[in-house]
């Protein structure tokens, strides 16, 4: 302190001074603040389905094993960790699978919850045990689980909430979630039949009109589209690629989102595709948690337009990364809890492997033993209802179940040949899938027309006729007229041959050792030129 009282006091002025130039009137500093650049990070899935073990990636050049959720949830903590603002959504489809259908979709919310989600779309496979059973399970969460166009059938009250608002660090995301008009075509029709899902447009309209000034971003989780094909190879598969054309119709149709997320078609986006109307950002993964999503925003601070954008889909390359020991104690715990499942049902001699648009092994294996469990003259298998192939030697219980995780029977009807021929029509558009055969052989022209690609179809070298009777054995999806092929619920079931997996199960617990079918039962003859 200086002696003199002069000095001292002159230094105290002069600090004060000082120290008053450097702090900015309060408005000032607010508005300083206002204007700065805010970053927003959405990661997203869609269509996990319950694929919580990495498998090898062997449609990949450059990564050996690809998924799992443990690894998956390793990788959402890093980025977490270094990007600013972090939201994780879900576009639908988190039921399927042994698991899944066993624990009647508990493990798949247990799941979300450790990894911390902020809100999901429902898609058709939450519905795979029925809507009660969904309605009591979703109350698991404690994130919004959204479905803005879901009302109780005949009536204007709502199965799900609609939108939520969500708020972190200063940013609020208004979220709304529907489902469209193709993935209810999906569910088993008795198991939809309690809900309307309404038009999505006008029930997203409604919602941002609740919602656009009171947020900084509006996110729309779809789970719309058509239906994805069942391959795991299906992301490198020209044939197979689904588009987003219903997600930029929609972003289109309705002003004010900021980002469509969408789930269903698995149409993998490599970077966000932007809606011509619009602007909307729109992304989507390949589904089966092999791919996190990833888009970063750039917002201004006083417009709030999204100024810059960074999309991409991150591979989770199984190798690098240690998965999550949370996750892996909940899957453990859980499947301690059905250890019955990992017991050893068969043997098999070659690996079954599926495919969506053309004959495969497993497909004719499966139509074979449900001819044979039915007692019908013929069996048919829709190539969708099958979720994971199975390799060669023993077979385990969750094996059948992962591959077929319905909960539906084996359901007998009589079929004319031309409905017959019809649902083969309606196969060959791919639209769905191709149905695998057993007791048929068909020849059909992919050069040709929809609904007139069949050349030869026989019965043991016999033409098969409009005005021949057969009974069919098929899974009460398919049999209740399920995924467009309508013919099937013109009849009545004959006999109930029992749980399709249960079907399964007894027939690799009955041979010594199940020997795969060959192939040659449907071949397109547009190949042969």
């Amino acid at each position: 302190m200086p002696k003199n009282p002069l000095i001292f006091l002159f230094v105290f002025l002069l600090s004060s001074l000082v120290a008053c130039d450097d702090v900015a009137p309060e408005s000032e500093a607010a508005e300083s603040n206002d204007n700065r650049e805010k970053q927003v990070t959405l990661l997203f899935t869609n269509d996990v389905e319950s694929a919580y073990d990495p498998i090898p990636a062997y449609w990949l050049d450059d990564i050996d094993m690809i998924g799992g959720i443990a690894e998956m949830t390793t990788l959402i903590e890093d980025l977490r960790e270094s990007e600013p603002n972090v939201f994780l959504f879900d576009s639908g489809d988190i039921f399927t699978g042994a698991l899944a259908k066993l624990t009647e979709g508990k493990l798949s919310f247990e799941l979300m919850i450790t990894m911390g989600y902020d809100a999901m779309a429902i898609g058709n496979h939450e519905f795979e045990f029925g809507v009660d059973i969904f309605q009591w399970e979703k109350n698991r969460a404690p994130f919004p689980v959204l479905g803005a166009n879901f009302f109780y059938a005949g009536t204007n009250h709502p199965f799900a909430q609609a939108h939520t608002i969500i708020e972190r660090d200063g940013i609020r995301i208004g979220v709304i979630g529907i489902m469209g008009q193709d993935a209810r075509t999906a569910i088993i029709p008795s198991y939809i039949a309690p809900l309307d899902v309404t038009d999505p447009a006008e029930a997203v309209r409604k919602s941002v009109t609740e919602l656009r000034d009171q947020v900084d971003l509006i996110v729309l989780l779809t789970h719309q589209g058509k239906t994805a094909p069942m391959q795991t190879d299906a992301e490198t598969d020209p044939r197979l690629q689904r588009d987003i054309d219903a997600d930029i119709g929609l972003a289109d149709a309705v002003e004010g989102i900021d980002v469509l997320l969408a789930g269903h078609a698995d149409a993998g986006t490599p970077a966000a595709v932007i809606s011509p109307k619009n602007g909307t950002l729109i992304m989507q993964t390949y589904g089966q948690a092999t791919h996190l999503g990833y888009l970063q925003l750039t917002i201004d601070g006083e417009s709030g337009e999204i100024k810059a954008h960074d999309g991409k889909l991150i591979p989770v390359e199984s190798n690098k990364l240690e998965p999550d020991q949370r996750i892996v104690a909940k899957l453990t715990q859980y499947r301690n809890a059905h250890s019955d499942i990992f017991s050893r049902v068969g043997t098999i001699n070659a690996p079954l492997i599926r495919r969506y648009i053309e004959e495969s092994d497993m497909g004719n294996l499966f139509a074979d033993i449900m001819a044979e469990a039915g007692e019908a003259d013929i069996g048919m298998v829709h190539s969708g209802s099958l979720r994971k192939d199975i390799g060669q030697g023993d077979v385990m219980l969750v094996d059948i179940l992962d591959a077929y995780p319905f909960v539906d029977s084996v359901l007998v009807k009589e079929l004319s040949g031309d409905q017959i021929r019809r649902a083969l029509e309606q196969s060959l558009t791919f639209e769905r899938g191709i149905l695998q055969l057993s007791g048929l052989e068909m020849t059909y022209d992919l050069s040709q027309p929809n609904y007139s690609r069949i050349v030869t179809l026989t019965r043991h070298g016999e033409t098969v006729t409009d005005d021949d009777r057969f009974t069919v054995a098929a899974g009460g999806f398919l049999a209740e007229g399920g995924d467009y092929f309508v013919s099937f619920a013109e009849s009545e079931v004959v006999r109930d041959a029992g749980k399709v997996s249960d079907v399964f199960v007894a027939y690799f617990q009955s041979q010594d050792i199940v020997t795969v079918p060959p192939r040659g039962r449907q071949w397109d003859i547009s190949e042969d030129r």
